[in-house]
């Protein structure tokens, strides 16, 4: 136990996943392998978008961004529970897990920004091109604000309670709900917050996906063109399906607490830090034929 006079907590220890003793070794090897497919998945996008000239627009600029948001916040989750398989001491600092959960909620916060703002360049580029630099600018720089908002204040608030009850999380990370729940202090405040942050959040972007793709659908249904509606629907449906995946922390946060909860919760939680980014390089590339054929133009180069 790292913990001292009772209340105060100078460090936790991260309990992990339930029964990973007996497969810790097969755990670091298949997530050693997501975690190294996604770093060079995403590297490898934003080098590709940055070197081919013909990936200069603002769909790929907001792929580039993506790309550099999700190996932030993967990486500040995914070494340290790679490390916990293998080693006995799977304690973190208090300030590293501040600094964990900090990095963790402004990226992911930003990241469901950015799909939501990639919708709206989608809406934009069918329905009136010429608007499209005024409003992405006003859009990043709001995603930008909010998402470093909801995490200072989620960090601050978490963070300044009083831990008497224990300091071992549920959890591979350190995430809100797992400390919060250490907690010998009124939660009250901080579950209102999270609840506050967490559904304008998602509640704002999803209705501003769901807006788009209502106005993107019925552009795409008025084409005259078999081969012009297939062709956008085909790009289009890459980012719905990244952003349906991305709908996992509305299941985190919505659970009622128990033990099957928690579990299921690190699941989801494994699939939104740890996977998906792994997916979203795959995805896009694998189904956009702009970013394959700037993939062959590189591999003939070398």
């Amino acid at each position: 136990m790292i913990q001292q006079n009772g209340t105060e907590v100078t460090g936790f220890f991260l309990l992990g996943f339930g029964g990973q003793h007996k497969f810790r070794y097969v755990l670091f090897i298949v997530f050693l392998v997501i975690y190294v497919t996604s770093m060079v998945g995403n590297t490898g996008m934003i080098l590709l978008i940055k070197t081919d000239s013909r990936l200069e627009t603002p769909m790929y600029f907001f792929l580039q961004h993506l790309a550099f948001v999700d190996i932030y916040y993967t990486s500040a989750i995914t070494p340290k529970m790679l490390q916990n398989f293998i080693v006995e001491d799977k304690s973190i600092s208090f300030m590293g897990c501040v600094i964990q959960l900090l990095v963790y909620v402004i990226f992911t916060t930003t990241d469901c920004y950015i799909l939501a703002t990639m919708a709206v360049d989608w809406y934009v580029a069918i329905y009136n091109p010429l608007c499209y630099p005024i409003v992405m600018s006003r859009t990043v720089c709001n995603q930008l604000v909010v998402g470093s908002i909801n995490a200072f204040v989620q960090a601050g608030c978490t963070f300044s309670l009083s831990f008497c009850k224990s300091n071992i999380v549920n959890h591979f990370f350190c995430d809100i709900l797992p400390i919060i729940s250490l907690s010998c202090s009124s939660m009250n405040i901080n579950i209102m917050l999270l609840l506050v942050f967490v559904g304008f959040n998602l509640t704002f972007t999803v209705t501003v996906v769901i807006f788009s793709y209502i106005y993107i659908i019925s552009a795409i249904l008025k084409m005259s063109s078999t081969a012009g509606r297939k062709k956008t629907f085909s790009t289009c449906a890459s980012h719905l399906a990244v952003t349906i995946f991305s709908g996992t922390p509305s299941y985190m946060y919505s659970q009622p607490q128990s033990n099957d909860s928690e579990e299921n919760i690190k699941v989801a939680s494994t699939f939104y830090g740890i996977v998906i980014p792994m997916l979203n390089p795959l995805i896009y590339s694998l189904r956009n034929k702009a970013v394959k054929e700037a993939l062959k133009v590189m591999g003939k180069k070398f």
